[in-house]
């Protein structure tokens, strides 16, 4: 959440950092601002709203000149999204500028000690004490200044820091929120993400929990908590500055729907092998350790959560083994039970995911065997897992998940057949049948995509609507928890996901004529369940879209019918969540959303 930029060169920052944020914008976008050295002294312009708010103030000013800076775009915790509350902060006599990422959870004492020294605020944030604490401390070292103010915050942070007295240095330092150093020609670089710098370099240092930095001009010297300076190696990064633009596309959610048979295909080219088993050199289980393994957590937030309920939904059809799927702030807290015997199972797009690193660490107090899911490498749910399999989705922008999403339950199966391989739970047969489904499955998914024009009509139809409910049963009421999340993220329409059993204990209430119901019917073997249940919302006037595979459409008594391509059934969450993914993107266009960028929305959640 917010996005962090830094350079230090010997080109002009205002473009670079500019350019930057616009990258980083996804990850902020109630407030943005910068700060640059121009005659010795940081300059500062901010404003709220969007980035283009922030452009056009600093064209319309003085130009902006200096090769050493810092900029921000803000996601509002603290204080409202004003001009005031924007990113950079400075001290009272300007010595310190700061950019943040994170919460200060003390900040509030922090603020009162530092109002009774005689520091005055301007701002509602909590980022400000920072910028005091760190003048109150400062001896003429900035390092040292930050050695002794940083373990006063409680909370996380990802810093950016200027330090007036040394207009040639730029300073990060990092504790649970990520941050990134990089070197490239132009100068060194600071980030929150890699998409700000992939067009400088992409080989970059990882600021572990802890750590500072000093940046010069060709330089990056790091220091642990104690100032002790620390040796640190490079990691490189595959990605392009390509994966990071639209390609053509009106919106980044659109594209990366559309790369989804590619993340797919990606995420499970490396455990195939060539007869026809899963081979996962990454897990250090032995089949013995597997068999030791008593029941399985899946601990994850947003679109991950619900993809831990289709794994939880396969595991236990395929290994016969218990499995239980945790809301990660919910996990952290409730002292879960658990001990060698268990497997927690983590997943997260960015492996930074605050609630979710914390159940990580939860987990592993307790001793459980720990294995993540994560999209990025190096992050700190993959350094601090015990295992971790990468998803292979390539760079996500839109704010809404598509494509990691999908790689994420590619590889849950992936995990299950594995498991089911090595525990002998499926019979030979069967489960040859699923791993093909498997390797076929980014095509299937290329096929489900073609229904594109299709959805775009339905969607036509019933964009109007204010409420709508998602209803199926088993894998299909899986489904259904992300597709009805989907639409309530991008359109703003009030959607809920419900098990089509549960109807009759209080949900049927609220249907009326006119409802919007989307009923996901692709499993055959609960199909009559559903059709009856689908039945009951249309005599209470609901409108009512199926989506249903070729051999399930017959029996089911819909408005409009949305025909997927037919898969091994513990796979079909993968084909059935396209169309509905459309849905949603279709019908946010058409009420003019923000579809990339939606009100109130990170992409990252790097705090509780």
């Amino acid at each position: 959440m917010c996005g962090i930029i830094g350079y230090n060169g010997n080109g002009p920052a205002v473009g670079i950092l500019l350019t930057g944020l616009e990258k980083l914008e996804y990850r902020g976008y109630d407030s943005a601002g910068i700060a640059v050295f121009q005659n010795e002294r940081p300059r500062v312009v901010k404003t709220e709203g969007r980035l283009a708010n922030l452009r056009e103030k600093i064209g319309t000013e003085e130009p902006v000149n200096g090769s050493v800076g810092i900029g921000h775009t803000r996601w509002a915790t603290h204080g409202a999204p004003t001009g005031a509350n924007a990113h950079p902060h400075q001290s009272d006599t300007g010595l310190f500028t700061v950019v943040h990422n994170g919460i200060i959870e003390n900040y509030a004492r922090l603020r009162e000690i530092l109002t009774d020294d005689g520091y005055t605020f301007t701002s509602e944030t909590d980022t400000e004490v920072i910028a005091h604490l760190l003048e109150k401390y400062y001896k003429g070292d900035p390092v040292q200044a930050m050695v002794r103010a940083l373990p006063l915050l409680e909370g996380s942070f990802a810093l950016g820091i200027l330090c007036a007295d040394f207009p040639g240095k730029l300073y990060g330092a990092r504790r649970s929120s990520p941050l990134i150093a990089g070197l490239a020609e132009d100068g060194s670089f600071l980030a929150s993400d890699i998409a700000a710098l992939l067009q400088y370099t992409n080989e970059v240092y990882r600021f572990d929990d802890g750590e500072l930095a000093a940046l010069g001009k060709d330089s990056v010297e790091f220091f642990n908590s104690g100032g002790e300076k620390v040796q640190k190696h490079k990691a490189v990064v595959d990605l392009s500055p390509e994966s990071v633009e639209k390609g053509g596309h009106e919106h980044f959610m659109l594209k990366e729907i559309m790369e989804q048979p590619e993340a797919i295909r990606n995420t499970l080219l490396p455990y195939r092998d060539k007869n026809g088993k899963i081979v996962i050199e990454e897990l250090a289980l032995s089949p013995a350790d597997i068999r030791e393994i008593n029941k399985i957590f899946i601990v994850a937030c947003g679109s991950a959560y619900h993809a831990g309920i289709v794994g939880k939904y396969v595991f236990e059809e395929l290994l016969r083994l218990s499995v239980e799927v945790d809301i990660a702030s919910e996990f952290r807290y409730r002292r879960p039970i658990l001990d060698e015997h268990s497997l927690v199972i983590i997943i997260s797009q960015s492996g930074e995911t605050a609630d979710t690193l914390a159940a990580l660490r939860e987990a592993k107090k307790r001793g459980a065997k720990l294995l993540s899911i994560v999209n990025v490498k190096g992050s700190s749910i993959a350094r601090e897992s015990d295992m971790v399999l990468y998803t292979k989705a390539g760079a996500e922008i839109a704010v809404a998940t598509t494509k990691a999403y999908s790689a994420q339950l590619a590889m849950l199966y992936v995990i299950g057949a594995y498991f089911a391989q090595q525990l002998k739970t499926v019979a030979g047969q069967a489960l040859a049948e699923l791993i093909s489904a498997l390797a076929a499955l980014p095509e299937t998914v290329s096929r489900a995509l073609e229904l594109s024009g299709t959805v775009e009509d339905i969607a036509a139809a019933y964009y109007t609507h204010d409420h709508a409910y998602y209803i199926g049963r088993n894998l299909d009421y899986a489904a259904a928890l992300e597709a009805s999340l989907k639409l309530k993220e991008i359109s703003y329409i009030h959607s809920e996901a419900y098990p089509a059993g549960e109807l009759k204990h209080g949900t049927i209430s609220l249907i009326e004529e006119g409802t919007l119901v989307m009923a996901l019917c692709c499993s055959s073997r609960l199909l009559l369940k559903t059709a009856a249940n689908i039945k009951e919302v249309k005599a209470r006037g609901a409108g009512v879209v199926c989506v249903c595979t070729p051999d399930t459409q017959a029996d089911l008594e819909a408005d409009r019918v949305i025909t997927v391509p037919h898969t091994h059934h513990l796979i079909m969450p993968s084909v059935e969540v396209i169309p509905m993914q459309l849905f949603s993107y279709y019908v946010a266009k058409l009420r003019n959303c923000d579809i990339d960028k939606p009100r109130n929305l990170a992409k990252s959640v790097t705090v509780e």
